[in-house]
């Protein structure tokens, strides 16, 4: 291949002075098919490979390594064939010779020629948002814990929305979308998502689904169309995609050291109104084409029958908690909330508890048990449900029973005023009851005659004069001695 001064010379000795193709080959000693490719432009010269070189090491190979790769394509994404995985097959199975930098440069130009390309994609404004889940890792409470993402992006305006839950489960992807609408004051006429197990049972050909009757009760409910992507596809929905990463990279960098998803969850929605401020032409645009929200929300919450046990314990995602004692050993309905959990006899609530998302995790309420210890008092000192309490119970329980044989059994009244009284002012008669150095029921009842409200439903209980004695009475107003002694102040 000659350079480009010598095909400079050429051409003019051509076209100013006139030379013949066959004289300047002659002169020269190059030959005419390369005169004539010189004259046909002024392009600097190239070299053209018109046949791929000989590969002579991995050219055997070359039909197994392609199969390799074409089954690829039905295998799940995240288990196919890498340079480093086919090398060591080679060498495995085929007793391959040569080195892994090989068979990387081969795999590379392999890959080169199946080079996907793409359509840019686009929507007006309220037709579409795209939904998607990313994880995430944030310090709660000092521990390095794993949290998700719900995602949702406009498409035409780029608006933002991103929330943590604890989980992706369907509770929270119904809880994400609700708000999330709330947020955008509105709903976008379609929403595009991969194909998450909470939305869709099962993949059909081309663009149909079978779809969770909760997710189509959702569609209902706030009136917008799905969409979505192939199987493995992801791209399509790029947008979101992009969210998810950015997030991850940008607003949770350095690591968020936090006590609470809710903390979190204030930073993040700080974050998505800068976002929207930053968009405020568009978004008006946008907020302009979404449709109403509905009148009422949605109930956020997954269904399942569970069975309580004679031990008033169902179990639920690894968990147990406890219902009244006349609900043991039946059948009950639990709606699962993203944080907290209803229990129901038919359509009764019978009880509800803040959801765990540890694993083996007791969660229990007093109030369930009292039934059965006011029957079975020496149960007080090791029941669980006890031992579950804060510590100054401990201490009471310890100091009863160690005074007397039977003391558990004033310890079983006590835990009965809860009964009455709410937990929180029981607590805080016993811790009234330590600072006098007076422990005992009937000093712990008057302190709750005299200075707490009792539960709806119970009369006000009888003041033992006896009782009177070890109770400390402030003198600042005399009013407070009557309420004391369960008077009424005209």
């Amino acid at each position: 291949m000659i350079g480009m001064v010598e095909k400079e010379f050429i051409r003019k000795k051509h076209f100013i002075e006139g030379w013949s193709i066959r004289r300047i080959s002659g002169a020269f000693s190059i030959s005419r098919q390369t005169v004539r490719k010189a004259l046909e432009n002024s392009d600097i010269p190239r070299y053209t490979l018109t046949q791929e070189k000989p590969s002579p090491v991995m050219d055997p190979y070359r039909g197994i390594i392609e199969a390799w790769l074409e089954s690829d394509k039905t295998a799940p994404p995240k288990q196919v064939h890498t340079a480093r995985r086919i090398y060591q097959r080679l060498v495995e199975e085929y007793g391959f010779t040569g080195a892994e930098s090989t068979v990387r440069r081969y795999i590379h130009k392999l890959k080169d020629k199946h080079v996907e390309m793409f359509i840019p994609l686009s929507a007006g404004y309220g037709e579409q948002a795209q939904v998607d889940w990313g994880k995430a890792k944030v310090f709660l409470y000092g521990k390095l814990t794993e949290i998700s993402l719900f995602c949702m992006r406009m498409k035409a305006s780029l608006v933002p929305f991103v929330r943590a839950y604890p989980t992706e489960r369907l509770e929270a992807f119904l809880d994400g979308h609700q708000d999330a609408f709330q947020w955008f004051g509105g709903v976008p006429d379609t929403l595009m998502y991969d194909n998450p197990k909470v939305a869709v049972t099962k993949i059909l050909k081309g663009p149909y689904r079978e779809e969770h009757q909760i997710f189509s009760s959702l569609k209902a409910h706030y009136l917008f169309d799905s969409e979505f992507c192939n199987p493995a596809k992801g791209n399509e929905k790029g947008t979101v995609e992009n969210l998810v990463k950015y997030v991850r990279q940008n607003v949770l960098v350095p690591v968020p050291e936090i006590t609470s998803l809710e903390e979190l969850n204030q930073m993040l929605l700080r974050w998505c109104e800068q976002q929207r401020s930053l968009r405020q032409t568009s978004w008006q645009e946008e907020v302009r084409c979404l449709r109403p929200l509905p009148k009422t929300e949605f109930r956020c919450a997954r269904t399942k029958m569970v069975s309580s046990s004679r031990l008033l314990l169902f179990q639920f995602d690894h968990n147990y908690y406890s219902v009244p004692a006349q609900y043991g050993n039946k059948c009950l309905r639990l709606e699962a909330f993203v944080d907290k959990l209803e229990v129901y006899d038919r359509t009764t609530l019978i009880a509800s508890h803040a959801r765990s998302y540890s694993r083996g995790e007791k969660v229990m309420c007093l109030e369930h048990y009292l039934p059965i210890l006011q029957d079975k008092p020496r149960a007080a000192k090791n029941a669980l449900v006890v031992r579950k309490l804060p510590q100054v119970y401990q201490d009471l329980r310890i100091a009863l029973c160690s005074r007397d044989v039977e003391g558990y059994r004033e310890f079983a009244k006590i835990l009965l005023l809860n009964t009455e009284y709410n937990f929180e002012d029981v607590l805080l008669a016993i811790e009234e009851s330590f600072k006098q150095k007076v422990v005992s029921f009937e000093v712990i009842q008057q302190i709750l005659i005299a200075h707490h409200s009792w539960k709806p439903g119970y009369d006000k209980p009888a003041t033992p004069a006896h009782a009177l004695v070890n109770v400390d009475v402030p003198i600042d107003d005399p009013a407070k001695f009557n309420r004391l002694m369960g008077g009424i102040i005209a």
